[in-house]
């Protein structure tokens, strides 16, 4: 076999061969290795049955132990030098050394695949090789595949849901979480799997540049889906509370999700159909917009805020998330004015809403929609001047996206 680092060949192999003895040992003297027993139906024929080691979650458990074996430090030593696998310890970085992360990362799973594909620990050279093989491919090769994905509940996609920026909305493949990260069953949702607004994943890929350590800012992203679905919904949208990372397709690491993304909303779970898919897709691309202006990043984040508060919390919050984003220099009442001609359709609608807005504060809903409409028109200054020039006569109403769904409908 031609190894590309002979060196890192040879320092990895050893350690494989050291744990394989220690498992062995151990699984012959002092805890067996389990086995699962499975039925395989198929439509037609007789059931197959089929006895399967648990090696992966038998070397999991000993990973403390075997990290401490002699080789595994010197397999560690030898993987830090190599600038591939610097990403990997990155990913780690709980304040322990960067070998301590490249043996999580990198050389137990090694070692967990290989003794899978044996069935057990009898060691299988050809098994090793194809194993260390598709690690030097993932370590030198030209790019690197990252992933983060983590549970989503409030929302229903029968079919995955393009938000762009790397992002999508899918079912949740049986059984995914767990294969790559075992303890992953105890980090998911309350029921989740067990009904359809609680069965998909929200996931980010992205392409790296082999060399580049850092990796995308996956909690950063995952919250702002989430507010552009709970934006685009109105559905109680949540996601977490951990994501799982992998990298060429290997397990990296597991994060918590921004507590904001990660809480629960109260209300009615819908489902994303291709409309609100593509609204949430828009409503993504231009929540950036909250980075160069200050109050609309206000409104979002005390609108956002007003769906875990109790009342009179709430109420303030939504008041200060509509003057926030209408008021501009003019007070509340200018606000009041503004969401009425941005959100009433007609003039008897506008002036209901707006008896509506100087009576008691806004609801959840109506200030979503506004938060919605400014975001859809790019320029809140531009839209605020020409909200104005409505009232006066000077200029024609925009109709509200609302309305252009309406007619398009």
């Amino acid at each position: 076999m031609a190894a590309r680092s002979p060196t890192l060949y040879q320092a990895v192999r050893r350690f494989c061969l050291g744990a394989f003895a220690y498992l062995y040992r151990e699984s012959q003297e002092d805890a067996p290795l389990p086995f699962a027993f499975e039925e395989h139906p198929s439509p037609g024929r007789p059931c197959l049955y089929e006895y399967r080691p648990l090696t992966r979650g038998y070397v999991e458990t000993r990973a403390e132990r075997l990290a401490a074996l002699g080789d595994a430090s010197v397999a560690a030593e030898e993987l830090s030098r190599e600038p591939a696998a610097a990403i990997f310890a990155r990913a780690h970085a709980d304040g322990r050394a960067p070998e301590h992360a490249l043996f999580r990362t990198i050389l137990l799973p090694l070692l967990a695949t290989v003794a899978e594909q044996c069935g057990g620990f009898e060691w299988d050279d050809a098994v090793f090789d194809r194993a260390y093989l598709e690690l030097e491919a993932s370590l030198f090769g030209a790019e690197h595949a990252y992933g983060a994905l983590a549970p989503i509940v409030g929302i229903s996609a029968p079919v995955p849901v393009d938000l762009g920026r790397g992002l999508r909305v899918r079912v949740a493949a049986a059984g995914e979480l767990a294969s790559y990260w075992p303890e992953a069953r105890g980090l998911l949702p309350a029921g989740f799997g067990e009904e359809p607004e609680r069965a998909c994943v929200i996931e980010l890929e992205a392409t790296l540049e082999a060399g580049r350590a850092e990796v995308p800012d996956a909690p950063g992203e995952l919250a702002d889906a989430v507010t552009a679905l709970r934006l685009a919904t109105a559905a109680p949208v949540a996601a977490g509370p951990v994501l799982f990372e992998r990298l060429d397709w290997r397990p990296v690491g597991i994060k918590p999700v921004l507590p904001i993304a990660a809480t629960e909303p109260v209300g009615e779970p819908t489902r994303l159909d291709e409309f609100r898919g593509r609204l949430a897709r828009d409503l993504l691309d231009r929540l950036t917009d909250c980075d160069r202006d200050a109050q609309l990043g206000e409104a979002v984040d005390r609108w956002e805020l007003s769906l875990f508060a109790d009342e009179p919390f709430r109420a303030e919050q939504l008041r200060e998330s509509l003057t926030a984003l209408l008021a501009g220099d003019d007070g509340r009442w200018a606000a009041s004015v503004r969401a009425a001609v941005l959100l009433g359709d007609t003039p008897e609608d506008r002036a209901e809403l707006f008896t509506h807005l100087r009576a008691r504060a806004p609801d959840a809903d109506l200030v979503r929609r506004a938060i919605a409409e400014i975001l859809l028109r790019r320029d809140r200054d531009q839209v605020l001047e020409h909200l104005d020039e409505s009232l006066l006569g000077l200029s024609p109403r925009t109709p509200t996206y609302g309305s252009l769904r309406a007619i398009a409908g």
